[in-house]
């Protein structure tokens, strides 16, 4: 439902996308700021077992990832963590970054970019994918 400055979604009828045919990663986008006219993006990452983001930065943005399910680590810089469920990272502008799964199920993280830099672009010219029965139960979409 949309109304003046407000819009209701349901995340399972959100559509599902990987940036490319085979990438490890699929992105459930919640909030696209082109079509909700917002100025950042937030959506449901899910990394494959061994799945990753590769070492990037971003110009301006800010990004947080909240991890909901899993664990893996988080490189900032020369800096690695562990993270697992309740781990929350936010990542400055100019910050060298990258995200692991390294647990044995998928890695599920709340990911949200202030501002977009055009992630909602690069996701969505992407590949359609779909949850499966997996991420249904994990998140308890049913």
């Amino acid at each position: 439902m949309t109304l003046p400055g407000f819009t209701h979604l349901n995340a399972i009828d959100c559509p599902v996308f990987r940036i490319a045919a085979g990438e490890t990663n699929k992105f459930v986008m919640l909030i696209d700021p082109l079509a909700e006219q917002t100025g950042f993006i937030q959506v449901l990452e899910i990394f494959d077992v061994d799945g990753f983001t590769p070492p990037n930065q971003h110009r301006a943005a800010e990004e947080v990832f909240v991890v909901l399910h899993g664990q893996g680590q988080a490189r900032v810089g020369d800096e690695v963590m562990n993270i697992h469920a309740g781990s929350v990272l936010l990542l400055r502008p100019g910050q060298t970054h990258a995200v692991r799964n390294t647990g044995q199920t998928r890695l599920y993280c709340l990911t949200t970019m202030v501002p977009d830099e055009d992630f909602a672009k690069l996701i969505t010219s992407g590949v359609k994918d779909a949850l499966d029965a997996q991420d249904l139960a994990v998140l308890g979409w049913d």
